[in-house]
């Protein structure tokens, strides 16, 4: 046995055992392979991608250690475990206390804590217990809400366990198959087996099989192929299949989506066939980078976290102002600093909106239960709120402006015509092809009244077939009509069925195909072409009956008949739907892998000014400040990648845009998690739905508009209640200012502040379920602290002006002038305070009158009169020596009610002088 044979037999069960990786750097066959190939690649997954395309087949296999025949056991188990399972790494599901940590940590949650923790320690135990109350009760709503959203979310992932076919050898075949052409003997070993694997079991350098309606198992490279159609509209935004072959045609290729003999994972296959290597598993792939880029990506706060927290701190310094100031002048006028010390932290809690939390959690929760009635699942409670505040709607096109079906949209002579002549051949050619159908042929068969029409199984008899290959990019059937003649009918790509025409069909004439009709045909085409549509060219020609075989050949001297074209039609509701969102202030933007021209006639069909389409190419030669001015200037950008998306969507965020993007691919993936609301549809790809915040089971802009409205249902609530409060508490501080400045007792006790600020806040816990007025949902809303600053310096004093004509007549007309009469005093000052701060709740809901222009919602209304009534009972009533109140004298309740009124007319009139000079939101 001579050393070359030892070398092939050693290389044989090195391979075989998979430890290629191991000795191929010890060991190097140069004798048999005559050069080696190197193991070294480009850390960019392009260009590994790249590499793999160019490099020959056998030099691929040998770099991945693989055989033709596929992989033994021993070499998948040894790869497993090294390079892991094929799965792509999601967001881990938080887990439940963390998620409770983060329903917690919002400003006003661990303030409301700390002042709950001082009451503890001052032995205040009313005022732990309301504020404790407080922030379990807005904490426990968040919390159980966004739960149940989020197990509703998860339960729409599909749950199936997906499986490709796999070669595997046996142990030990390679060394047997040398040892036995050396010797020249029969050794009979296991042949190679196909086998049904769980794709998370696959490795790099396994040989997969392809067929219709797989999807493909990782980023994978074609060693042989028939008829092999991709779709890639998850990756690229393309509606129609693209083509694959072994063969790479083009070496100037620099985007890996445009690798003719790759196929990428997370795709799938719609007709032919084809045997694979498998280059890149689970998180190397192409749809691995792009989930932890997305996953690894930390969510900036969206507009609406950053606009409550601006509030939030507004009315935190506040008041850390005027919490101190209340202390320092209590304690000096009325000497007692550890009266002043708790008086003023009734302030700070008094001041503190301490049920925003509770208010603005139950709200979006109300929005997310509406909205799940609509087929809208919320997976995070703030999104419903940036619905509202949208004003830029960037959207994908296939599925989404379109209905992702391709339909056969005309059929035309040579002309121009429509021709049903071309549409009865394309049907006989496409009804007799044998195989599976591509989506073109589907569209073609179902024109169901042409099979009627011309009943094929009684008219005609197929003969032949000349099957599609890549080179010749056509197809070709040969019938025997009614046993006559033979006819063979073409179909293809139009260039090549051009090539193989000598005449075009003019009417019942047949006529010459001169250069002048040859530029006339193909200006007729590229008028389809820039109407977005697909063609395909349908040529024909007869033949004596006497052949029964046909083949490449034949295929010359054929007439022209016309052609068949292809649309992935507008959905019916998108028009109206685009007007909708126009008509509430939101600005639709086309972002889409797919080509210029057919999302310049979906546009133009739906009625989107497409304009001057951007592409991908020019925003890459784009810097941040160009790209500033293109992003507000266009609408409609075209063959993008997923960088362009989601670069698109940031730079329109930095432009002040509040964005919403809706994407169901993986190349939505990045821009759906830069947006502020990222919206997904249940028939998405998994990491397209863990990256969204919103998960439509419709895939409608319809319901987008729907969701719009109710956003701005819940800001307006919201907002509501943020300047009724603000507005509310900073009267009340500046009123105590004033009675603490000239009166010697407290105006009121902290046990009175407590109360009177657990029953407001109580009577506007029915704030979400209120009416909003329709010019209120018109525009898109924001949060904007100092508009909520301007609103409680202009509305706060209104109520401090009443307080203090109640001072003036407690003091003159009813005696309570001195500390034994201060019970009457506070009490008096009780009722006012709580009357005029429930009554807010309804001057400031609305611009207009309110109860006559502007009517509340039955429960708000209800819950206004009980604290109202409870109000006046508890002064009034048998408890009113347990909270240091008594009685008022009736001819309190007249001057009461002269106030009030007082009150809400000063209201109204600053309302319009308010909304004249700064708006009403």
């Amino acid at each position: 046995m001579n050393l070359s044979l030892l070398k092939e037999l050693f290389a044989s069960f090195v391979r075989s055992r998979g430890l290629g990786r191991h000795f191929r750097r010890l060991v190097m066959l140069d004798s048999v392979a005559g050069t080696t190939v190197s193991r070294e690649v480009p850390p960019a997954l392009a260009q590994t991608l790249i590499v793999a395309a160019q490099s020959e087949a056998d030099a691929l296999l040998q770099q991945l250690d693989s055989h033709p025949e596929g992989l033994t056991d021993a070499q998948v188990e040894q790869l497993r475990e090294r390079v892991g399972p094929n799965v792509i790494e999601q967001d881990k599901p938080v887990p439940w206390w963390l998620h409770l940590w983060r329903c917690y940590k919002t400003p006003f949650d661990l303030l409301l804590t700390l002042l709950a923790v001082i009451s503890y320690l001052t032995e205040d135990m009313k005022a732990t217990i309301v504020i404790g109350s407080m922030v379990v009760l807005s904490v426990a709503i968040r919390f159980w809400q966004e739960r149940k959203s989020h197990i509703a979310a998860d339960q729409l992932k599909a749950m199936v366990s997906n499986t490709a076919t796999a070669m595997r050898r046996s142990f030990g075949q390679d060394v047997v198959n040398t040892a036995a052409t050396y010797f020249d003997v029969q050794l009979h070993v296991k042949p190679p087996r196909r086998e049904e694997v769980p794709m998370a079991d696959l490795v790099p350098g396994d040989i997969v099989l392809l067929s219709a309606g797989d999807m493909i198992p990782g980023d994978c490279r074609i060693l042989s192929a028939k008829d092999l159609f991709v779709s890639q509209a998850a990756m690229t935004g393309e509606s129609l299949p693209v083509e694959k072959f072994a063969t790479l045609r083009s070496t100037d290729v620099s985007n890996p989506l445009e690798l003719e003999n790759i196929v990428f994972m997370g795709t799938n296959v719609v007709s032919g066939s084809a045997t694979a290597v498998v280059v890149h598993t689970g998180g190397r792939t192409y749809f691995g980078a792009l989930a932890q880029r997305v996953t690894a990506t930390s969510q900036a706060p969206t507009q609406f976290q950053a606009g409550v927290n601006k509030v939030a701190w507004l009315l935190i310094r506040f008041m850390f102002v005027m919490s101190p100031l209340v202390l320092l002048i209590n304690g000096f006028t009325k000497g007692n600093w550890t009266e002043a010390f708790l008086f003023a932290m009734s302030i700070a809690v008094g001041l503190t909106p301490e049920m925003l939390p509770m208010i603005v959690t139950s709200t979006l929760a109300k929005g997310a239960v509406l909205l799940s009635r609509q087929k809208v699942i919320v997976k995070r409670l703030d999104a419903i709120q940036n619905f509202g505040a949208m004003d830029v709607l960037c959207t994908d096109k296939t599925g989404t402006l379109t209905q992702d079906k391709i339909f056969l949209a005309r059929h035309i002579d040579v002309w121009g015509e429509e021709s049903d002549d071309v549409l009865e051949m394309a049907y006989l050619n496409s009804y007799y092809q044998t195989g599976l159908k591509n989506l073109l042929d589907v569209a073609v068969l179902e024109h169901t009244e042409v099979h009627k029409q011309l009943n094929p199984a009684a008219n005609y008899r197929k003969i032949d077939e000349i099957p599609f290959d890549f080179q010749r990019r056509r197809m070709s059937v040969v019938v025997s009509e009614r046993e006559d003649h033979h006819l063979l009918i073409c179909k293809g790509a139009v260039e090549e069925v051009l090539s193989i025409c000598q005449r075009v069909r003019h009417g019942e004439q047949d006529e010459p195909l001169t250069p002048e009709l040859l530029e006339r045909v193909r200006a007729v085409t590229a008028d389809l072409n820039e109407d977005g549509l697909r063609v395909v060219a349908v040529a024909c020609k007869e033949a004596p009956t006497g052949q029964e075989s046909y083949g490449v050949a034949d295929e010359r001297s054929l007439t022209l008949l016309g052609y068949v074209a292809f649309l992935d039609p507008p959905k019916e509701s998108t028009a109206p739907a685009l007007q909708a969102l126009a008509a509430h202030g939101v600005k639709v933007k086309v972002l889409t892998g797919d080509n210029d021209l057919v999302t310049a006639k979906i546009c133009r069909e739906v009625g989107l000014a497409a304009g001057a389409i951007v592409l991908g190419a020019a925003i890459e030669g784009m810097d941040d400040a160009e790209l500033a001015r293109v992003v507000e200037a266009h609408d409609v950008f075209a063959k993008l990648t997923p960088a362009h998306k989601d670069r698109i969507v940031r730079q329109l965020k930095r432009n002040g845009h509040v964005v919403g993007f809706m994407g169901d691919g993986i190349n939505d993936a990045p821009a759906l998690r830069s947006a502020d609301i990222g919206i997904s549809v249940d028939t998405a790809v998994d990491i397209a739905k863990e990256a969204a915040d919103i998960i439509l089971l419709e895939k409608s802009l319809l319901v987008l508009e729907e969701g719009v409205v109710e956003g701005r249902k819940t800001f307006a609530n919201m907002l509501k209640y943020i300047k009724m409060t603000a507005s509310s508490n900073f009267g009340n501080v500046f009123s105590v200012l004033v009675a603490s400045a000239f009166i010697p007792f407290l105006p009121m006790l902290p046990m009175h502040l407590l109360v009177q600020n657990l029953l407001y806040d109580f009577s506007q816990t029915a704030i979400p379920f209120d009416n909003v007025d329709e010019e209120l949902v018109k525009d898109p809303q924001r949060w904007n602290p100092a508009d909520i600053g301007r609103f409680m310096l202009f509305f706060g004093p209104v109520s401090s002006v009443f307080d203090i004509v109640t001072y003036l007549v407690m003091w003159f007309v009813f005696g309570a002038n001195s500390a034994e009469h201060q019970t009457l005093f506070q009490s008096g000052w009780f009722v006012e305070g709580l009357m005029t701060q429930t009554l807010v709740v309804h001057m400031i809901r609305t611009r207009k009158i309110p109860f006559l222009q502007s009517r509340p919602s039955p429960l708000l209304l209800a819950t206004t009169v009980a604290i109202m009534a409870l109000g006046i009972f508890l002064p009034m009533g048998p408890l009113a020596h347990y909270f240091k109140l008594q009685p008022l004298p009736l001819a309190y309740f007249p001057m009461l009610a002269l106030v009030l009124l007082g009150y809400m007319l000063l209201t109204q009139a600053m309302k319009r002088f308010y909304a004249r000079r700064f708006g009403w939101q």
